[in-house]
């Protein structure tokens, strides 16, 4: 039995908007905050893949004795009004603020409001990586697969809380910031504090998994987000699945329907669809000796949930002729740097697609 937080310490308030920001929510309490006043606010996407895993995340949450505070944040043209003046208090009251992604304009106009001292980041996949180096170089907040493009009407609109919210989570006159990162960090911005996410709690609740003798793909959303071709991923996957005798194929929550139907059809792949984050799935079981990605946050985070297992992680790299004519100056160097640092850190062995 898992024990339960006390109500000792500092007011922590959390904002999670994804299963992966609220799994490492919970890492960061096991490593840095043991027995903290936690409440854990779920801003709500409309996704129902994501809306899923992340209610089977907040009963975990609640096992573990934090408070879990659901918000339809999207449900309606009025939400976004109605679930800031419901937070505006906790907000104020709150010593320490947490957070999965310092992108999210909901976050940021949120930071505006609180005055919190002491403000945490946790990882929200790869974009951590970016988020302090822009830091570190006092840039605006924008996401790596966005950079280069130019600003649209809405990001003019919200640029005033985007501002604010960089110099918040900036240090300066007694304000502490910490990134709870299990990704490379290659600029600390001054005054930063980095801990490092070993996924201890991962490893303390669930395994050690059941290791099967073959092998396992794991999906990427780089389609959906325009960078990648869909044809060339298409055939990438095929190329993994044969060479390496992969039989399962774990989809991205945000993988489009109509894409893993044909992955399914032209490949034979089994399509996992999982209902917690793959750091979970993984470390549960059952998972192949090999386990195949793409660059992704998977090739860091899966070597530390399955560390003291025979599992090998494996990762293939973007061939910068699979990217879209819409893929922003930035994706292919961004992504072969999420790999080179994952082969120098863990060292993985590379594939080809």
């Amino acid at each position: 039995m898992s024990p339960r937080a006390g109500n000792t310490g500092p007011r922590t308030l959390a904002f999670v908007e994804s299963p992966v920001q609220l799994l490492n929510v919970l890492e960061w309490a096991h490593t840095r905050a043991p027995g903290a006043e936690l409440t854990l606010v779920v801003l709500s996407p409309l996704d129902p893949m994501t809306r899923g895993q992340l209610r089977r995340m907040a009963e975990l949450a609640r096992r573990e004795g934090h408070e879990v505070r659901w918000e339809e944040a999207r449900d309606g043209a009025t939400a976004p009004l109605r679930t800031v003046g419901s937070l505006t208090t906790p907000l104020c009251r709150a010593d320490r603020v947490v957070m999965g992604d310092p992108f999210s304009r909901y976050v940021q106009l949120l930071l505006t409001i609180t005055r919190a001292r002491d403000l945490v980041v946790v990882d929200d996949g790869t974009a951590t990586m970016e988020f302090v180096t822009q830091i570190a170089r006092g840039e605006r907040l924008v996401r790596w697969h966005r950079k280069g493009s130019r600003p649209g009407p809405r990001d003019l609109l919200l640029a005033p809380v985007s501002g604010i919210a960089r110099r918040r989570l900036t240090p300066a006159g007694g304000r502490a910031v910490e990134v709870f990162s299990a990704m490379p960090v290659a600029e600390t911005p001054d005054g930063v504090t980095v801990t490092p996410n070993a996924f201890a709690w991962t490893r303390a609740r669930f395994g050690p998994p059941r290791i099967t003798k073959g092998a396992d793909l794991v999906g990427t959303s780089l389609v959906e987000t325009g960078v990648v071709d869909a044809g060339h991923y298409l055939d990438a996957v095929r190329s993994l699945a044969k060479t390496h005798g992969a039989t399962r194929y774990f989809a991205h929550r945000r993988e489009s329907v109509d894409k893993l139907h044909r992955l399914a059809v032209e490949t034979g792949l089994e399509i996992v669809r999982p209902d917690l984050p793959l750091e979970l799935i993984a470390r549960r079981g059952p998972i192949g000796r090999t386990v195949l990605s793409f660059p992704s946050t998977v090739v860091h985070t899966l070597p530390l949930a399955l560390a003291g297992t025979d599992v090998r992680v494996a990762v293939c790299d973007i061939d910068p002729a699979w990217l879209t004519r819409s893929a922003s100056p930035r994706a292919s160097g961004f992504l072969s740097g999420v790999t080179g640092t994952a082969r120098g850190v863990h060292r993985l062995s590379a594939v080809a697609g």
